[in-house]
């Protein structure tokens, strides 16, 4: 902000522009019903158009669009909805980054290959003595037990 920026406001003619706060940079994954490859290209093309996207990567046998850039998770979800296809925020984490993949409400038979529903009680409760003895063991642990 310098001198010349605040002069209208001195002499009375207020400027009407509007600063925009750009959004964070981030990657946003949606699951999309696709049945065939003009579902994928109708999916891609909508999302290129979107202001602030950078990549799209659409993936037809897991059924899931990634989208990076600079764009709100809520707009690229209304846009894909806007194409008439049925879309919804992706449910799913990868089956290595869970302690509990088979607890009730995780497993889920329609996920995808190597994925499991993100829900917390798969993840586990750090304080838990199940989780205390599994990183009394562990490698990555510095203060683990040096007998094994």
């Amino acid at each position: 902000m310098g001198f010349l920026d605040n002069i209208p406001e001195c002499f009375g003619a207020y400027s009407t522009k509007i600063k925009k706060k750009r959004m964070p940079k981030q990657t946003v994954n949606i699951r999309v019903k696709m049945d065939c490859e003009g579902c994928v290209r109708k999916v891609s093309d909508a999302l290129e158009d979107l202001e602030g996207v950078e990549s799209v990567d659409v993936n037809k046998k897991q059924q899931r669009v990634t989208v990076s850039g600079y764009v709100d998770p809520e707009e690229v979800l209304k846009e894909v909805n806007n194409t008439g296809k049925k879309a919804d925020v992706w449910p799913f984490v990868q089956y290595n980054l869970v302690t509990f993949p088979y607890v009730r409400e995780a497993y889920d038979i329609k996920a995808p290959t190597g994925f499991v529903r993100n829900v917390p009680q798969a993840l586990g409760d750090p304080k838990s003595p199940e989780m205390k003895l599994m990183t009394f063991f562990n490698d990555d642990n510095p203060n683990a037990c040096s007998i094994m």
